[in-house]
């Protein structure tokens, strides 16, 4: 009996052993033999991923994670995600790494793995009918405003201010409905609405008239565990910051320089 017992015992810790073992693996090693990095990045939101007219996704973000390829010796595969599937994609390994517009909160940090520094910054706006003349957030209250599923400014929008969220699955969609009389603005990204009214499309009849809310930073992520590809990430930000290529990327696509990325790029130099 004792020593079945023990038996078992031996049997369970090589077990754990192995698991330990597999745990501790990290997925570098695995993109290597693959000789592709496959990356998420948003589709749908310039200029930090977006389509371009061949239909290839293009941007910002996709722009650093062919760095991170290049770095491996890789080739870069981009998945588009969206807010709502995002770590998904990520914990359920569709993606080995994430780089999507996601700000960086507790609760995302116990499901995947962020990088520090932060690469980047936003905050809360909406893109709002001119015509509604829009003050003040109060001015929200009990009117209809486009959100995206799963950002989590719908859920303080609503409660803060009173509006009626009526969220899609992504910005176009959100788009449409605001195009359409749906809602009389849509809650997002401030850096998104920016560059959107850089087009006279847009800013003929929208505006974004309110004060920039929660400005927040965004976390690139691994999955948990990844250490060692958690640590090339972190050292890979730092250097974005500190070479001024955040700064060049946001020229690139037409922005103008945001305080974050200029207050890091002095951090760290």
């Amino acid at each position: 009996m004792i020593k079945s017992v023990f038996k078992t015992a031996i049997l369970a810790t090589a077990m754990l052993g192995m698991a330990s073992s597999i745990a501790a693996a990290d997925v570098i090693d695995d993109i290597k033999a693959r000789g592709k990095l496959i990356v998420g990045t948003k589709a749908d939101y310039k200029p930090y991923g977006f389509r371009d007219p061949s239909g290839a996704v293009i941007g910002i973000e996709p722009d650093l994670a062919k760095e991170v390829a290049d770095k491996l010796g890789v080739a870069l595969e981009i998945v588009p995600v969206v807010s709502s599937n995002r770590m998904q994609f990520l914990q359920q390994g569709k993606v080995d790494l994430m780089i999507a517009t996601m700000t960086d909160k507790p609760d995302r940090r116990k499901v995947v793995f962020i990088s520090d520094p932060n690469y980047y910054s936003s905050g809360t706006n909406v893109l709002a009918w001119k015509k509604v003349g829009l003050k003040s957030w109060e001015d929200l209250r009990g009117k209809s405003v486009c959100g995206i599923q799963g950002a989590f400014y719908n859920k303080k929008t609503a409660k803060d201010f009173g509006a009626k969220i009526a969220a899609f699955k992504g910005t176009a969609e959100s788009l449409t409905a605001l195009g359409q009389g749906n809602c009389v603005a849509f809650v997002y990204d401030d850096s998104f609405i920016a560059a959107k009214l850089q087009d006279s499309q847009w800013s003929d009849k929208y505006e974004m008239p309110l004060p920039t809310i929660d400005d927040a930073p965004w976390g690139l992520a691994v999955r948990l565990g990844e250490d060692k590809f958690h640590a090339m990430m972190n050292d890979m930000i730092v250097g974005w910051h500190k070479s001024g290529r955040i700064l060049e990327l946001e020229k690139q696509y037409g922005l103008g320089n945001t305080p974050f990325a200029v207050m890091m790029n002095k951090k760290y130099n």
